[in-house]
């Protein structure tokens, strides 16, 4: 199936949020429809820096979504594109969704003269980074967290 790839939309709403929280659910996250709503804010807000992607089969329905968003990378002075989540109905995986998703995160990239799109994965998600070992680079860096206290 051929999937076409574009900015997500407002009547999108029902279809993103089933699929943001299928992607939170994937990744074990609790659910939490309040914080659902507020990342379907910051994409509707222009002055947010989250934007989004979907990919819409031929009947208007939504197989995949990505969130990115722009970052400075002061050691190189250049900027780059940050993929925060991809992701993939379950049923559609492997189809080609996510790379249809990647390849437009890349053009907009390229369409900017950003210098790299970047994006991290579970170290066990062996489908995505089979996908991903085709497409791009796996660095040497290793990431942390480290919670902050709500004041």
């Amino acid at each position: 199936m051929t999937y076409t790839v574009r900015a997500v939309a407002p009547a999108d709403a029902d279809q993103w949020r089933d699929l943001y929280s299928a992607y939170r659910e994937f990744y074990a996250m609790v659910p939490d429809a309040e914080l659902v709503d507020r990342v379907w804010g910051w994409i509707g807000d222009a002055a947010h820096e989250t934007d989004a992607l979907v990919a819409v089969d031929g009947h208007g329905t939504l197989a995949g979504l990505a969130h990115y968003r722009r970052f400075a990378r002061p050691s190189s002075g250049t900027t780059g594109l940050w993929l925060d989540d991809l992701f993939t109905r379950p049923d559609l995986r492997g189809g080609g969704v996510g790379r249809a998703l990647i390849d437009a995160v890349t053009r907009i990239a390229d369409d900017e003269q950003l210098s790299v799109v970047r994006w991290i994965t579970n170290e066990n998600n062996a489908t995505a980074r089979r996908l991903y070992d085709t497409m791009a680079t796996a660095t040497k860096w290793v990431t942390y967290d480290r919670p902050v206290s709500s004041s």
